[in-house]
């Protein structure tokens, strides 16, 4: 495509020639007149429209350098919301398994101190049988040596007659 201008088709007017049964001049330079005059409108027209499409190509640049920064953003906090997420579930376990252990812990304890207080009655129940059985012994050997002692002795009495001060003197 050659590459005309405005210019170029005003001056264009004296490079033609005149022949006699040929175009009315002043009709030709009217056209070239009316082609320029318009050749300069479409120019400024699409000099216009270049700068408005430049400029939203410089928009759509920039709402495009927005998206990606956004869709990066949203990449980052979904990644994030993801991480904080796992985080938490494995925080949530430590507690969970933590709180288990101790729970176990304290069970155990528990156990361990039922064991041993079971164990302490069993040895104090023993003791008491063991303690029962010796005194009833005692007593009975007692009762055993005293009925022994009232067969020897038979004139003394039971001793209710040291209550009475009659009973003594005689």
């Amino acid at each position: 495509m050659i590459d005309l201008t405005p210019l170029d088709v005003k001056k264009k007017k004296g490079d033609f020639r005149r022949v006699v049964r040929g175009y009315d001049p002043a009709a030709v330079d009217d056209f070239l007149e009316t082609v320029s005059a318009r050749m300069e409108e479409l120019v400024r027209e699409g000099m216009t429209l270049n700068a408005r499409v430049e400029g939203m190509t410089d928009a759509m640049s920039a709402y495009r350098d927005r998206e990606r920064a956004m869709n990066e953003a949203l990449v980052s906090a979904q990644q994030l919301r993801e991480e904080m997420r796992e985080q938490a579930a494995r925080e949530a376990d430590l507690v969970l398994r933590e709180a288990r252990a101790e729970a176990e812990r304290i069970v155990g304890e528990a156990r361990r101190q039922a064991t041993q207080a079971v164990e302490a009655l069993r040895r104090i129940q023993g003791q008491r049988v063991r303690f029962l059985r010796i005194f009833r012994t005692l007593l009975e050997r007692q009762q055993h040596e005293l009925d022994q002692e009232e067969e020897r002795t038979p004139h003394l009495g039971r001793g209710d007659d040291f209550d009475d001060p009659d009973a003594q003197a005689g």
